[in-house]
């Protein structure tokens, strides 16, 4: 645990007792303050209670008085499409709101490093689509170089529940937009910025609100190194923002879609290969294609970004190469879950949007693809360049009569549910095809997140080949 600094004796309010909001309690009370919680949720008050925590309903009027602070968890709106009652009680009685992400960066900087010959490191990661993906694979490179590591944050454990860090130890964090919109403190050692598409627009009131939520890890926190996706304009512009002129050392431009030239320090992926090029020549080169853990592009955009930030802290390429090969992927994210009579089967639930779908799709050349779920804004529009490896769709969710009606020009069945469409797409499924989980929605309208959409897809499968 990370005790919280700075709040010895101080009365704190924490909103939302889920992982974070009862990470962020325990840890306020290990820093010497008096805490007092409320979740809207009876479950989440239980648990507080069972910790020996005060309960009180931070919506009733007076509740935060005399209050240093609220820390609120991720999930909860603070601005868009409206603040929750508790945080606007709070604006109105002028209690700063912070979370568990600005707690943890402003206790990690007031802890005395004097014992240690390497203070710790913090590797943080945003970004639209791979931020998983690209956060366990920086982690899996620093074990492998022998560097201690810690993966907190959006995966893994919470940031507040992490261990004090050791002697030249690495702390790999995953930040939602969500998390990086409302922490006071931002301040990583190495901040990469993955990608941008639209996602979570009711909460940040547009794209405009969206992107500056993730602008704020390099605009605000300032890192030492930033390693920055330049394939849409908002990443080129942050690029652009962060950069003092083309020989800036300090920015990592990543690509993976084209070659990157200049002077500056670039990593890019063009049909298969990562190439590392600074000062106008190239200094490292990897073959993306035999690596099982990454397939397709939007893998070898993970690669270059996890390239970029270890690269930064000075961990030679062999080693990177090494170890993407040692890599075995996440689960949910384009995770081989089985190979039957020659069909592969491959789980990609967490492509929860269109984008995250797009690239999922790109990665094989003839699919049975699942999907539908809850739909987000936008439509199914922006897929259709897309679905030319989609042999059929099948699918899912309580509205897939909507969903399926979008894909005017891609055979499609209706199933609406994974069981069904499952063995629909397998018994119809030829020798060399992928049968694809990559659902381009939302999957509350079924499940309760998409890593139990997923598991459903692998044990349906499992039945296939039982």
């Amino acid at each position: 645990m990370i005790p919280v600094q700075g709040v010895e004796g101080q009365k704190v309010a924490v909103l939302g007792l889920g992982r974070s909001g009862l990470s962020a309690a325990r840890a306020l009370r290990a820093g010497g303050a008096d805490v007092v919680a409320w979740d809207d949720g009876a479950k989440g008050r239980e648990a507080a209670e069972a910790e020996g925590f005060a309960v009180a309903d931070l919506t009733r009027q007076g509740a935060l008085e005399g209050c240093a602070m609220l820390i609120t968890s991720p999930g909860i709106p603070h601005l868009y499409p409206a603040p929750h009652k508790a945080i606007a009680a709070a604006y109105e009685a002028g209690v700063p709101v912070d979370n568990d992400i600005g707690l943890f960066f402003r206790s990690l900087a007031a802890s005395g490093w004097e014992e240690l010959d390497t203070p710790p490191r913090v590797i943080a990661v945003t970004g639209s689509n791979g931020k998983s993906t690209t956060s366990a694979l920086i982690a899996h490179i620093l074990r492998e170089n022998g560097t201690p590591v810690q993966l907190a944050g959006n995966i893994g454990r919470g940031v507040l529940d992490i261990d004090p860090p050791a002697d030249g130890e690495v702390i790999v964090l995953e930040l939602s937009s969500y998390q990086t919109e409302l922490a006071r403190a931002l301040t990583p050692d190495v901040a990469v910025f993955t990608n941008l598409s639209p996602d979570h627009l009711d909460r940040h009131g547009g794209m405009g609100g969206y992107f500056a939520a993730k602008r704020r890890l390099f605009a605000e926190g300032g890192p030492d190194r930033a390693v920055i996706g330049v394939d849409e304009p908002e990443g080129a512009f942050l690029a652009g923002q962060m950069s003092e002129g083309n020989g800036d050392g300090r920015l990592i431009r990543v690509s993976a879609s084209r070659k990157l030239s200049g002077p500056g320090w670039n990593v890019f992926a063009r049909k298969g290969f990562l190439a590392e090029w600074r000062k106008g020549r190239q200094v490292g080169s990897i073959d993306l294609r035999g690596v099982p853990g990454l397939p397709g592009a939007h893998n070898h955009q993970n690669a270059c970004c996890a390239y970029a930030a270890v690269r930064a802290l000075g961990v030679a390429p062999r080693i990177v190469e090494k170890s993407f090969h040692s890599f075995k992927g996440l689960p949910h994210r384009s995770q081989l879950i089985a190979e039957i009579g020659g069909v592969t089967f491959v789980n990609d639930s967490k492509a929860t949007n269109v984008d995250a779908a797009a690239k999922a799709l790109a990665a094989f050349p003839r699919i049975r693809w699942i999907c539908g779920g809850l739909e987000k804004d936008g439509g199914l529009e922006a897929l259709r360049p897309a679905l030319g490896s989609v042999v059929k769709a099948y699918v899912i969710g309580r509205e897939a009569e909507k969903f399926a009606l979008q894909l005017t020009d891609t055979e499609v069945e209706i199933c609406t549910t994974m069981e069904l469409a499952v063995t629909r797409a397998a018994a119809e499924a030829e020798p060399g095809e992928v049968v694809l989980l990559a659902p381009a929605a939302a999957s509350f309208d079924q499940y309760d997140n998409f890593e139990q959409r997923g598991e459903d897809f692998a044990r349906q499968v499992a039945t296939l080949d039982a």
